[in-house]
């Protein structure tokens, strides 16, 4: 098994991560990792898509404590097509 990740490698992962990988953040090995995703005993929120299991990376943050690092000002989701509400339609 990998070792862990560290504090700056868990805010450095992308949206969503494999299974292993959030596994790891746990010290978790793969075996384990699937067998608690199956029973839904997994330490965090599992999604699975089709025959794959993916963790967010912001679940598996606050399951470890951490707080899931803010989006940037500019990064903002628009809703519906709708325009954040901080700025003006014209």
């Amino acid at each position: 098994m990998k070792p862990g990740l560290t504090p700056a490698e868990l805010r450095s992962l992308p949206v969503t991560i494999d299974l292993v990988t959030a596994g790891r953040a746990f010290g978790i090995g793969r075996t384990k990792a699937y067998q608690l995703a199956r029973t839904g005993t997994f330490p965090c929120r599992v999604l699975q898509v089709g025959r794959n299991y993916r963790v967010s990376t912001a679940d598996l943050q606050t399951a470890l404590g951490l707080h899931p690092k803010a989006p940037a000002s500019g990064d903002q989701c628009m809703t519906a097509g709708q325009p954040p509400s901080n700025e003006k339609e014209g």
